[in-house]
């Protein structure tokens, strides 16, 4: 039924409010159409999502069963973890079960949830990476401080308010799209509810919201951005001030791997965005939709553990504990 609307919708005239009517349900076009190669890729994303949601778990157990990551930066880092969790669960297990059933249908309200909660995780990643280089920026420019500024009501305010900003971006995505009255087709290309390709869709004048959704960007996208652009031009001039080599070392390791993942998502995600909106390819937008959707979230957690070893410790601490526990208890796992 969604095929048939999708292939008979006409756009309307404004003058026709009977015919300004939405669609019930949307189709996602996914990455591919053959049964078999939809099997391979079923377990293929199985698999990425099941060591994505363990891996950035294993960091939240790691920081909150050990005291000595009672800091400000593994504070942010487990909150990290946790948006990570959200921004897969939120694509890839509709994508899954769609490629096992062969069924590409979304209702128009699990659209609009599934878009909602895409955007509030991705602009939670961001804001709290931008947080996290603000952190690094203090431990390293102002060690001496750094206890005195980063105190736990400061932390806790600057989660809240990461969360309260994507709260807000995410629900400007979500009126702006109930404001399209109608749309030329329900195919959508991609594995989710992507809100630049519901706005391509629609028969309305969609110029006011595509402004309106650039605006937002650029202050959601931009400003983090631009804080951690500030805070690494802070941190390069401060260790080059640094008279010892081991010392510039040591002072660079600790945002090594902050700055790993900030490549990582910002370069991926500028790739998707260009992708979605120069490139004709469907195909292609599809391909960069997954490595920042999948393959950044799943790499968070090894870059985070192969180059850092406080994490590594945790670990083994946390293994440790857990393996001493099966030998006390024996009989607490049986059966």
């Amino acid at each position: 039924m969604a095929q048939q609307r999708g292939s008979t919708a006409q756009c309307p005239s404004y003058t026709d409010s009977q015919n300004l009517t939405g669609v019930s349900e949307f189709l996602l076009l996914g990455l591919s159409e053959d049964p078999e190669l939809q099997l391979v890729l079923a377990g293929l994303f199985l698999s990425m999502y099941l060591v994505t949601v363990l891996g950035n778990l294993l960091i939240i157990l790691a920081v909150s069963s050990d005291s000595h990551l009672h800091t400000p930066m593994y504070f942010f880092l487990s909150n990290l973890s946790l948006a990570d969790i959200g921004f897969t669960s939120t694509t890839i297990p509709k994508m899954i079960v769609d490629m096992q059933t062969h069924s590409r249908v979304i209702a128009y309200g699990g659209c609009l949830t599934q878009m909602s909660f895409f955007v509030l995780f991705a602009c939670m990643d961001d804001m709290l990476l931008s947080v996290m280089a603000y952190d690094r920026f203090v431990a390293i420019c102002h060690p001496l401080q750094y206890r005195v500024i980063m105190n736990p009501r400061l932390c806790g305010f600057l989660v809240l308010l990461s969360f309260f900003i994507s709260f807000l971006d995410s629900q400007l995505h979500s009126l702006i799209v109930l404001q399209l009255t109608c749309f030329r087709d329900v195919a959508i290309s991609n594995f989710f509810c992507d809100p630049s390709q519901l706005l391509h869709l629609s028969c309305s004048d969609t110029f006011i919201n595509e402004m309106v959704i650039y605006f937002m960007g650029a202050i959601f996208g931009c400003l983090p951005i631009s804080g951690i652009l500030f805070s690494y031009y802070k941190i390069v001039s401060s260790i080059l001030r640094v008279p010892s080599s081991g010392g510039k070392y040591k002072a660079f390791s600790t945002c090594g791997s902050h700055l790993a993942i900030v490549c990582l998502f910002y370069g991926t995600g500028l790739v998707g965005y260009l992708s979605s909106v120069v490139s004709p390819s469907p195909r292609k937008s599809m391909v960069a939709s997954v490595m920042y959707t999948v393959v950044t979230p799943m790499l968070n957690p090894f870059i985070y553990s192969l180059r850092n070893r406080d994490i590594q410790s945790a670990l083994c601490r946390l293994h440790g504990r857990i393996v001493k526990s099966h030998l006390l208890h024996p009989f607490c796992y049986m059966g």
